[in-house]
């Protein structure tokens, strides 16, 4: 370990006693071997110029970490108790223990590292022969967001509650102008115009609402500018002209628009169960063999379709691979999406229609595809025959007992932390703890203990 981390207290008896207490196939050990193999430049590189105590060793922290996110554990609390009851903490700890200040200021601080690691992951298993790229299922699932969904409102209301907290404030300030008394009274206080603690909370709200306002009014515009620039860049591609109908600086949002005052880049979307949560819309594409996640996302866009073209090449880029399919449910079909993946080279496998998973492991119906059939058209033939949905069905033992894994498993429920750029850092590194844990149980990595 570098003189310039802090070091640990001596303790070689200690170590050997906690090693003892562990079975030689325990986790832990694998974790302690694996983050050698990574990189950890990114990490390490920002350690160059210390000034004051040393800090923690930077790698002991990370295989904290990582142990703890296999673990189910995302508390910066929890884990401090856990490096002092936990004998598998302690030993990759080497028996320090930081306080939960000092873990979760390196989570943060390292958090697009951390998020990088998930891409290494992916590389380890494709080095292990643990990513076939046979069939990949891509899916999404909806994390709730830390924040209530009674924080959120929508435009409309703002206007209304923008409104009626403007008359409140300026009729009490009316009647300090019309009263004399009220104004003697008001300046004794220490200000006639002062605003009484019930009204100040008012006008706190107000300015919230008014700043809420002006962040749905501007994402308007800038919608309103990229569509145009769009539908520019079309007409051009097709040697049309485009002359532009309405000013995009004159858009305005849609009444129903909502934000949430605790995190307002979560958004409200429908949960599993058809309740409405406020959540983050997270993805993950899933190769078949060995139900590791090669390519995940995570946005505040609650529909699939979207997120599908981005998901595949994001799949090719970190595995340099095409798979063979590419399976989805019927949220993620549309003609441009089956067309988009047919020229990318991949077989499109998505239900044009919602199927149950009852009828999936029926025989198929039809035998012959006719000629001449849109891709949706084609999609809803191929998977009626004995091929199609032999293929389809591998989709349902890939990509939802991943999901099962990280949400039931490991209790990834809700996110700790606010803001989209966050929280997709941190979906990423449950993502490379998901892998880590199916190289750890393929055997195809033995650590040297």
């Amino acid at each position: 370990m570098s003189k310039r981390f802090r070091q640990p207290p001596p303790g070689d008896a200690l170590r050997s006693a906690l090693l003892a207490l562990l079975p030689a196939d325990h986790v832990v050990h694998f974790v302690n071997e694996v983050v050698q193999l990574l990189d950890l430049r990114l990490i390490l590189d920002s350690y160059h110029c210390l000034k004051g105590n040393p800090p923690y060793d930077p790698t002991m922290m990370l295989k904290v970490w990582l142990y703890a996110y296999c673990e189910g554990m995302r508390s910066s609390r929890r884990v401090e108790k856990a490096m002092r009851e936990n004998i598998a903490f302690r030993l990759l700890s080497n028996n320090q223990h930081p306080d939960h200040w000092t873990l979760n200021a390196f989570r943060k601080r390292h958090r697009e590292a951390l998020a990088d690691l998930f891409f290494q992951t992916v590389q380890l298993a494709q080095k292990l022969n643990l990513v076939s790229l046979v069939s990949v299922a891509i899916d999404g699932t909806k994390i709730k967001a830390n924040a209530s969904k009674h924080s959120a409102m929508s435009y409309a209301r703002m206007t209304e509650e923008e409104v009626r907290l403007k008359a409140l404030i300026v009729n009490y300030l009316d009647d300090c102008d019309k009263t004399d008394e009220e104004e003697a009274q008001g300046g004794r206080r220490g200000g006639g115009n002062r605003l009484p603690d019930e009204l100040a909370t008012k006008q706190k709200r107000l300015d919230a609402i008014q700043a809420a306002k002006k962040a749905l009014e501007e994402e308007a515009r800038e919608k309103a500018r990229a569509e145009q620039e769009e539908r520019r860049k079309q007409a051009e591609e097709e040697g049309r002209s485009f002359l532009a109908r309405k000013n995009p600086d004159a858009a305005v949002p849609d009444p129903k628009t909502q934000r949430n005052f605790t995190d307002p880049e979560s958004r409200i979307m429908k949960g599993p169960g058809g309740e409405f949560v406020q959540a983050y819309n997270a993805q993950a594409a899933v190769d078949s063999a060995h139900q590791i996640i090669v390519a995940a996302d995570l946005s505040n866009q609650a529909a699939d379709a979207p997120h599908l073209l981005p998901m595949a090449k994001q799949v090719i880029r970190n595995t340099g691979q095409l798979p063979f399919d590419i399976t989805a449910d019927a949220g993620y079909c549309s003609d441009q999406n089956l067309r988009d993946l047919s020229q990318l080279g991949v077989t499109p496998l998505i239900p044009p229609e919602r199927v149950k998973h009852a009828v999936w492991r029926q025989n198929g119906v039809i035998t012959d595809i006719v000629d001449g059939l849109t891709p949706i058209e084609y999609a809803r033939q191929f998977l009626r025959t004995d091929e199609g949905r032999r293929r389809y069905k591998l989709r349902m033992q890939t990509v939802e007992p991943a999901f099962g894994q990280t949400k039931e498993a490991r209790g990834l429920r809700q996110f700790l932390h606010r803001g989209l750029e966050k929280v997709k850092c941190f979906w990423l590194l449950d993502c490379a703890a998901h892998n880590l844990l199916k190289i750890f149980r393929s055997g195809a990595l033995t650590p040297a203990f």
